[in-house]
């Protein structure tokens, strides 16, 4: 067991780690002190999605022409920044707010599915998966697109959910 002098935190090593951990303490408070706009402003484009501030629910209801409880809105509404500007979503069961899957290409699931409903006139999203823009359906055992039922913005993510605030 080591024995530390009472006066220990004295030392200049211990007090420029203290020094050290208040300014990271104050960054870290400063940063949340930062509005979402003057975050985009500052960032211009960051793709990380963000739970949005209380203070957004007004905005949020406003684009989305919503009547969404500020804390139902805060559990289901993301923000990210886009050339500068917030852009909000609010997810829902059908509602991704993550990067879109636009590839044509079929998953194992969607063969699994027309292997088993060699007929289908759709394959039900929870096997194509609710990210995908588009509608696919099974013939003769093999998954097709059918038709494109979103776009894509210029950062991947689909343009139908998203807003930019004003």
């Amino acid at each position: 067991m080591e024995i530390v002098p009472a006066d220990a935190s004295t030392r200049p090593g211990r007090l420029l780690v203290t020094a050290a951990a208040a300014l990271a303490l104050g960054s870290v408070v400063a940063a949340r002190a930062e509005t979402p706009a003057k975050f985009c402003a500052r960032v211009g484009t960051d793709d990380t999605l963000r739970p949005i501030p209380e203070s957004l629910v007004p905005e949020v209801n406003s684009v989305f022409g919503t009547d969404i409880p500020a804390r139902a809105a805060m559990d289901t509404t993301v923000f990210r920044c886009a050339n500068g500007h917030v852009t909000v979503c609010t997810a829902g069961a059908n509602l991704p707010c993550g990067p879109a899957n636009a590839s044509q290409t079929p998953s194992a699931a969607m063969w699994q599915w027309c292997h088993d409903h060699r007929e289908a006139t759709f394959i039900p999203a929870v096997v194509s998966g609710h990210d995908t823009i588009y509608a696919w359906r099974c013939l003769d055992g093999e998954p097709q697109v059918t038709r494109q039922t979103g776009q894509v913005d210029p950062r991947g993510f689909a343009a139908q959910y998203w807003r930019v605030l004003p």
